[in-house]
């Protein structure tokens, strides 16, 4: 018998772009933009340790549908084409856990990468006052 929680339920909310994940009366909500920055794909994480490519640009992200993987995953399509994720159900409860500070985390990494959400062009000057480690 597995441990891993699985969803009661997957509702997409596409005017505000979230998706929300029910485990019995508990509820999580994943921003799209969050899932595609945080895409288990290759493309995204790279084939080894140092890979990752920093998604920029992807605030408004669409996902325009979802496919079952077995009976142990979903596959999100995204506007911009990228549709490679596979979301375990472990993957997606460890991102309801932890996406505050994940999301902290990649702000971080934009900010200092020069980039900015809307566009992934170079951020304006100054500091976010985020409290990122230099």
């Amino acid at each position: 018998m597995s441990e891993t929680p699985i969803p009661s339920a997957l509702t997409l909310h596409k005017r505000s772009r979230i998706l929300e994940l029910s485990y019995g009366e508990q509820s999580y909500q994943l921003s799209f933009e969050f899932l595609r920055v945080y895409s288990p794909s290759a493309e995204v994480r790279g084939h080894g340790p140092g890979q990752a490519v920093l998604q920029t640009g992807k605030r408004e992200v669409d996902i325009t549908g979802i496919e079952p993987v077995g009976h142990y995953a979903i596959r999100p399509l995204f506007s911009d084409g990228h549709d490679s994720g596979i979301y375990s159900w472990d993957l997606l409860h460890s991102f309801c856990l932890n996406q505050s500070a994940m999301w902290e985390d990649y702000l971080c990494q934009l900010e200092a990468a020069g980039h900015t959400r809307e566009s992934g062009r170079d951020a304006p000057a100054g500091k976010s006052g985020r409290g990122c480690a230099s």
